[in-house]
């Protein structure tokens, strides 16, 4: 009775056309028909969309949607949603046609991080096309690992953790306490929490115990098919003069070789490729006590 998977991610953004030509130029993700002059939608396999961006009056990341397998199971987390006390809002008619989805709610977390929950396996049959010439973006045999995951900051950190355990029914695959500040007397540390959803990515949501986020989240994730694809990208970020927020590394849970850059909407895209799967039912919980194996130097310079 958990989440299958991040179905797709809502961003907003003051420029439409930066994200137009970051999103093909850069990610080489595939342009989708919104039918609407304000709305820009991503594709990256054969779902309708898995990024939606949509004209604001900041440029910020809004919202991850969260897809369960049937209408039950996503019947029985509002439940457990409301009978917690946080409330679910039923969305209309032509938002949920919108969302290429067959039934759509939204909710909020404990850190007032919006979230939209959804189930309805949709398809259009269009072939994805990279326009950059990316051979593939891991997504599942049948898009049942999902778009990737996201990062959210959780000041409220067990509060938060067990909203995401409890309520929607994540499961444990990482902990961490990570020294940020040099690992002197003065730094605390900050906790980290990598949690699974029912499929093999390794993670599709982490929270860290970190100062809110002014764009909304920290990042989120791609994953593609084979370093190639992110060397390229990596080439191509800097070539379109994306700012590197963090250079080409090897994380030691996940084991993703990537880059991070920073997106027209503020929160940074993770890069990468040959994560690890897991079988969600099997898996014991680890604890980390390093971020990178190699690499991920940071850049926290705005540009």
């Amino acid at each position: 009775m958990a989440v299958a998977s991040l179905g797709y991610i809502i961003a907003k953004t003051r420029d439409l056309s930066s994200w137009a030509a970051f999103a093909t130029n850069v990610l080489g993700v595939m342009p989708a028909p919104s039918g609407r002059d304000d709305v820009l939608l991503f594709r990256i396999d054969d779902r309708p969309f898995r990024i939606w961006v949509e004209q604001g009056d900041a440029d910020a990341f809004v919202m991850p949607g969260w897809e369960f397998q049937t209408e039950a199971e996503m019947d029985a987390a509002i439940a457990r949603l409301r009978d917690a006390g946080h409330p679910v809002e039923m969305l209309d008619v032509m938002t949920t046609r919108a969302r290429h989805v067959a039934k759509l709610a939204r909710a909020m977390d404990p850190q007032g991080h919006p979230f939209e929950i959804f189930y309805g396996r949709f398809l259009d049959y269009v072939p994805f096309v990279s326009p950059a010439g990316v051979s593939g973006f891991v997504t599942g045999l049948n898009g049942e690992m999902g778009l990737g995951h996201v990062v959210l900051t959780a000041p409220s950190f067990e509060e938060t953790y067990r909203f995401y355990k409890e309520l929607l029914g994540f499961g444990d695959t990482d902990f961490g306490r990570f020294y940020l500040a040099g690992g002197g007397p003065e730094d605390k540390g900050v906790s980290f929490a990598f949690l699974h959803a029912q499929n093999a990515r390794h993670h599709s949501l982490a929270l860290g115990e970190l100062p809110e986020s002014p764009n909304g989240a920290v990042h989120i994730m791609l994953e593609v098919n084979n370093i190639d694809d992110v060397g390229r990208a990596f080439d191509r970020a800097k070539k379109h003069g994306a700012h590197i927020s963090a250079s080409m590394g090897k994380h030691v849970n996940d084991k993703m070789i990537s880059f991070y850059v920073r997106s027209p909407s503020g929160f940074d895209i993770e890069y990468g490729c040959q994560g690890l799967q897991l079988d969600p039912a099997t898996w014991v919980p680890t604890t980390s006590i390093a971020v990178s194996d190699w690499g991920h130097v940071w850049s926290h310079a705005q540009e």
